[in-house]
């Protein structure tokens, strides 16, 4: 027991020893140490290099163009002022020592808000070897801009960039390499998308030189690859629209006389169209160019007028031959013969005569009858009436015509619409 106690005095001594050594390192390094003079200033241009691992990637606004990254962005570069010599090659750091050193002035361009997490503590890391060489990394989440081309949509992909570089230094003194090579120096966590509306394909990384009145910079990007998922507008938008168009044509096989129904139909599915036509557009920012989804939209919105225009002409040409059939029946339907007025008038002098001579009461009688029997059989041939029924309820040559003529040039678009943006690769601008 005696033996253990002295051993364990023995390594919290070194111990001591060891943090005493290292806090002498530390104020020794600092000691007249500039921050505000950047390493090698003067003698040769300072190296930066980056690489960035990121935890999770999304979500993409398209109303707003841009998307959200949370990033684990490491730098590292090399300041001889800090070279130390001790029993350890690197001294891991708190990040209290980063705001006494000099650090990189690294910012980025496309990104409109930035935060750097500090809970419970500044999330930030600082290494430090013999040789002066420094490891800084912070994690950060980075909401940035993401150009999109949305010509394709729904079938649309997009190429979003990441630019960071140097605010105030130009090449002549600062400048940004790929630790890793530009392959290997953006990763994505396996399992870090966050996407509901998009698949992350791929992720690339290059560098550009871009000339300002204060000279030249080193720009670092990264391009993330992002194929939008069609799933969720087929649902929504695509199969209502298909269905509308169906329920137009549906009106092609009701009776012509029937006015109300096709008339609600008609009415009914151009109204479907346009709150679908409207909110379609909710989603995507006010682009001043046709999309795909407004193509099809377009498209099904001139089938739904056209059938309800087709209703109006089968109606009108109803309504005319209606009234000239009906006039040829009812004059085909009319037999030629005297006026009932001139028959009438016979049995009547016949019984004035009776009256002046009651010897041919009986013969008079008789003729009277017989005219009374003639006018009873006028009667039916006068009041019968043609049935217009006969000639209205019959199928317009419009309609049969319609039956075949809509479906196959619907379906005929829906082909030649699918084949054209499904197989084609969509165009990414603005990619590495």
């Amino acid at each position: 027991v005696c033996k253990s106690r002295d051993l364990k005095k023995g390594e919290q001594a070194e111990l001591n020893d060891n943090i005493t050594i290292f806090t002498r390192i530390l104020d020794g390094l600092l000691d007249g140490y500039d921050n505000r003079l950047r390493p090698g200033l003067g003698e040769k241009v300072t190296e930066i290099k980056t690489n960035i691992f990121v935890t999770s990637f999304g979500p993409v606004s398209d109303t707003e163009m841009e998307y959200t990254i949370d990033v684990f962005f490491r730098q590292s570069w090399k300041d001889e002022r800090l070279c130390f010599k001790g029993p350890m090659e690197m001294l891991p750091l708190n990040n209290l020592l980063a705001s006494n050193i000099w650090t990189p002035d690294t910012f980025f361009l496309n990104g409109k808000k930035s935060i750097a997490h500090n809970m419970t503590t500044p999330n930030k890391l600082l290494r430090l070897k013999d040789d002066g060489t420094l490891l800084y990394t912070m994690r950060l989440t980075i909401s940035a801009e993401c150009p999109m081309q949305l010509e394709d949509f729904p079938m649309d992909a997009h190429a979003c960039p990441l630019k960071f570089g140097s605010y105030a230094y130009p090449v002549s003194e600062v400048v940004y390499t790929w630790t890793q090579g530009a392959a290997k120096s953006v990763v994505v966590a396996e399992e870090g998308s966050r996407l509901n509306q998009y698949h992350l394909i791929d992720q690339t990384a290059g560098t550009e030189d871009i000339y300002t009145s204060r000279g030249q910079y080193t720009v670092m990007m990264a391009h993330f690859y992002l194929k939008r998922k069609i799933g969720y507008f087929v649902i929504q938008t695509y199969m209502p629209c298909f269905m509308t168009v169906i329920l137009s044509q549906v009106s092609f096989w009701l009776n012509r006389e029937s006015v109300p129904a096709r008339t609600v139909f008609g009415v009914t599915t151009v109204l479907t169209m346009t709150t679908l036509s409207i909110s379609a557009r909710n989603s995507l920012p006010k682009v001043a160019y046709a999309t795909a989804m407004d193509w099809f939209i377009a498209v099904c919105y001139a089938f739904v007028f056209s059938a309800l225009i087709e209703f109006a002409t089968v109606n009108y040409f109803t309504k005319r031959s209606w009234a000239w059939d009906g006039k040829k029946a009812m004059e085909a339907q009319q037999p030629k013969k005297k006026d009932p007025l001139a028959l009438s008038k016979k049995p009547n002098n016949t019984c004035s005569a009776g009256m002046n001579y009651t010897t041919n009461l009986t013969k008079d009688t008789s003729i009277s009858t017989i005219s009374n029997s003639t006018a009873v059989q006028l009667k039916p041939s006068e009041t019968k009436a043609p049935d217009p029924k006969k000639t209205y309820n019959s199928v317009s040559k419009i309609d049969k015509m319609s039956r075949i003529v809509f479906p196959v040039l619907f379906g005929t678009f829906n082909l030649v619409y699918w084949a054209t943006y499904l197989n084609r690769e969509p165009v990414i601008k603005g990619a590495v």
